[in-house]
């Protein structure tokens, strides 16, 4: 088992070194102190309220896992991470304790008789919320347990038998007994890996043309078939509250199981061969059958076929039926749609989607319930004759929902909301929604008024609302809104009339927290929670939002970080590390709009930059980087030259606020912010040093699309290549940092990523250090690494920003 202190690969080229590239190990490292004790924080529970809104729950999370904890055997099979000792997956959050909070009195009570080494998941409450369920994750295995809310005493139901590879499912059936995915009895020994293989491993294609994004841990060889089968070989069981459990239905490679509003059936998807080396689990071929609640088959409603052709862009889809699900408003009523375009967005049609829905007992005929001239998005329900209705479509970024009456499908939508989904400051917000008799959640109105809640968006940024909106007249009606110098939003409505709410209540240095709303008693609002504040630390420093313009007149924003009682005109400029995310945009108004909030909490994850205002830096931190492309246009044929005016834009203003030195100002960001700091550093020379996190430097390796690039390499070479930092390594000049984790599966920012683009820019001369953290994935979780990354972002910034100067000086 590898030490705390494991080591880290670490390859290092520095002109310093006299252009001599420099292999070696070095253990886990800790940042200073002032960072350390900031990662090492408190964190402030979770919360989950009940259905009545009258209690809440608590939950503790647990701490950052070790180093040890990550590198415990993991099997990386089919596009999943899976922990072959409990059968669940090899990366997951848990907590680590639970309290009951009543909303009104303020009474907390402690769960009694928790699993003496918690690591508790998978919360669920029965329909009358008088039972929670929930798992508990043991060294062999994962069980089932549940808490009398009664009594607040919870007890284990079953033994470690839950299979959770494919995701946890608990149901809870209307007479309180739990549907659950089981490991199957009869699976035996796990499958043992063959001394020498039994031939060569072989793909072949027809010739139909088969595009597919760039995916991490497939499976390779009949092996990895063998052990994908035996861990997702699963049996559903019934589990009564006294822990009696039976078998329902045959055992098999299930991945997943729904059950119907009023308990009767269960739809059930049964995972069938032939798999695939080409994509992942998700798009293996798979049954959808429909089941009693014994598990007699009833009805197999589709086979659907192995998806490795499916069209390219963002828009496509695959054919056959899709998102099969239960109406919320109906006993046991089936609803599904199907892309009339062969799931091709290049295909023009009218009608591009169709709806369909089948009622129980599954024998009659399938009627056609709605249609959209776009991708269906979605049905909140609410009853017979009203449901709202969602289409999207990614390439214009449309968002629009229309009302549609499911009991005569021959009357037209409704359209009531046709906007951009980027459009923050029209956006009426999403739809509230309650509980109706099947324990379903559907739609809260009072006749053509639906209740919405929404971010608020505005040139003074984000400022959260509840609103009415007239599904007839369009028209909207606040009901109460966010207030300065508060950033406030509406978490759980409780009644009918939307007059007594709950909020989640922050401001920069004001711990968010809970809040009971009254607007119809006029009554003061009563705090609900008192979590504390995390950061003593950085209580006080001074936050801004800041809006600018770009050279061409676009509005940009950032939010600026300094520390506590910094006075520009008396203490000077301050080193800058400016951290960002690069979006697209269709829309040069829409880009222009203010994102975020300054009145939000300032809280601190794992990856945020602002653990520097610690060190004396002023933070740009969410600085907009808009990459816009009108009508036909595509963003990414301008990609370079925006997003050079977006940080010419940025560092003039930090200057000229009197508050950045513009020779000591760092860039940085993770993942496609890794990737625009490369760019930056590859075309300009704005920067003292960048840090890039885990990012994509060769746009060859992700052929066919990326972010929100939906052309193809062999469609516009030339933008993959002019939008690659690796094609432009020979121009850097500029210091940067490489991190990333040696077991990254997001699609596109494979390790080899880094690894060659560190080659690269080493060839070339660059100052340059790559550092792999091993058993991490695309976000970093061990304890160790997140220690030693702000040690690495620290020392790197500490040497080429804040002393910039005297290293030049040196030379």
């Amino acid at each position: 088992m590898p030490e705390k202190n494991s080591r880290l690969l670490i390859l290092f080229f520095s002109f310093l070194t006299g252009f001599s590239a420099l292999q070696a190990q070095t253990t886990y490292q800790t940042p200073p102190k002032e960072i350390a004790d900031l990662v090492n924080a408190p964190i402030t529970p979770s919360v989950v309220f009940s259905k009545s809104g009258d209690w809440m729950m608590l939950l503790e999370r647990a701490g950052n896992p070790s180093i040890e904890d990550l590198a415990q055997p993991e099997l990386r099979i089919a596009g999943l991470r899976i922990n072959p000792a409990t059968s669940g997956p090899s990366r997951s959050g848990s907590v680590e304790n639970l309290k009951i909070k009543m909303t009104r009195g303020g009474e907390e009570i402690q769960v009694k008789g928790l699993p003496s080494n918690p690591k508790m998941g998978g919360f669920s409450l029965s329909r009358d919320d008088k039972f929670l369920a929930f798992t508990q994750t043991e060294p062999s295995g994962i069980s089932l347990w549940v808490v009398d809310m009664g009594s607040y005493e919870a007890r284990q139901l079953t033994d470690n038998i839950l299979n959770e590879i494919m995701g946890g499912s608990l149901a809870w059936t209307p007479d309180n007994q739990i549907f659950i995915k089981a490991v199957n009895p009869t699976r035996g020994e796990i499958p043992k890996a063959p001394v020498a293989p039994a031939g060569p491993i072989i793909q072949e294609t027809s010739g139909n043309a088969a595009p597919s994004r760039t995916y991490q841990d497939l499976l390779a060889n009949p092996h990895d078939e063998a052990l994908f089968s035996y861990f997702i070989n699963t049996q559903l069981m019934l589990v009564n509250l006294d822990g009696s459990k039976k078998p329902i239905g045959p055992g098999g490679m299930i991945k997943s199981m729904d059950l119907s509003p009023d308990g009767s059936y269960l739809v059930v998807e049964i995972i069938k061969k032939p798999f695939s080396y080409l994509v992942p689990a998700s798009r293996f071929p798979y049954d959808v059958e429909v089941w009693t609640k014994s598990g007699q088959k009833v009805k197999t409603l589709a086979q659907i076929p192995l998806d490795e052709n499916r069209p390219t862009g963002f828009d496509a889809t695959v054919a056959g039926p899709r998102n099969i699900s239960w109406r919320a408003d109906k006993p046991a009523t089936l609803y599904w749609v199907e892309a009339q375009d062969g799931g091709d967005p290049k295909v023009e049609i009218a009608e591009r989607e169709i709806v369909y829905t089948l009622e129980a007992p599954f024998a009659g005929e399938t009627k056609k319930l709605a249609s959209t001239a776009y991708r269906f998005g979605g049905i909140a329900w609410s009853d017979d004759t009203f449901a709202i209705m969602t289409e999207r479509w990614s390439k214009t970024r449309k968002d629009m929902k229309s009302v549609i009456n499911p009991s005569n499908p021959t009357q037209a939508p409704s359209v009531i909301i046709d906007r951009s989904s980027d459009d923050l400051y029209n956006d009426p917000g999403n739809p509230v929604f309650t509980e109706n008799e099947f324990g379903q959640r559907v739609l809260l109105r009072k006749g053509d008024l639906v209740f919405m809640t929404s971010e608020g968006g505005s040139p003074e940024g984000s400022m959260p609302f509840l609103s009415t909106f007239d599904t007839k007249t369009k028209e909207e009606k606040i009901l109460w809104r966010s207030q300065a110098p508060y950033y406030e939003r509406v978490v759980k409505v409780l009644d009918e009339e939307g007059t007594e709410f709950i909020t989640l209540k922050e401001s920069t240095d004001i711990q968010p927290n809970y809040w009971l709303v009254n607007t119809r008693k006029r009554m003061a609002p009563l705090q609900v929670t008192n979590f504390v504040h995390p950061y003593e630390s950085i209580k006080g420093i001074q936050k801004a939002l800041v809006t600018y313009k770009r050279k061409d007149g676009l509005n940009l924003s950032a939010v600026v970080y300094t520390p506590a009682d910094y006075d520009p005109a008396k203490d000077g400029t301050l080193p800058v590390l400016m951290w960002a995310y690069p979006r697209e945009y269709k829309s040069a108004e829409i880009a222009s709009q203010v994102r975020g909030s300054k009145y939000a909490f300032t809280r601190l994850s794992w990856g945020s930059p602002i653990y520097w205002v610690t060190r004396g830096y002023a933070i740009m931190d969410q600085t907009e980087m808009p990459i816009v492309g009108e009508g036909e246009e595509e963003p990414n044929d301008y990609f370079i030259e925006q997003l050079v005016a977006n940080a010419e834009a940025a560092i003039d203003q930090i200057v000229g606020m009197g508050i950045g030195d513009r020779m000591r100002i760092g860039v940085g960001g993770h993942s496609y912010g890794a990737f625009m700091t490369a760019n930056l550093l590859s075309h300009t020379n704005l920067f003292a040093a960048g840090i890039a996190r885990s990012g994509a430097y060769n746009r060859t390796l992700t052929p066919f699309g990326f972010q929100y690039e939906q052309r193809t390499y062999w469609e516009s070479p030339e933008v993959y290549f002019n939008m690659s930092p690796f094609s432009y390594a020979h121009k850097v000049e500029t210091p940067i940092l490489l991190i990333h984790g040696e077991a990254d599966n997001n699609s596109g920012t494979f390790p080899i990523q880094s690894e060659r683009y560190y080659n690269a820019l080493k060839g070339h001369g660059v100052t340059t250090r790559l550092v792999f953290l091993p058993h991490e994935s695309h976000g970093y979780a061990a304890k160790e690494s997140i220690l030693h990354t702000l040690w690495e972002m620290d020392t790197w910034l500490e040497k080429y920003v804040k002393n910039k100067n005297n290293l030049d000086t040196s030379k």
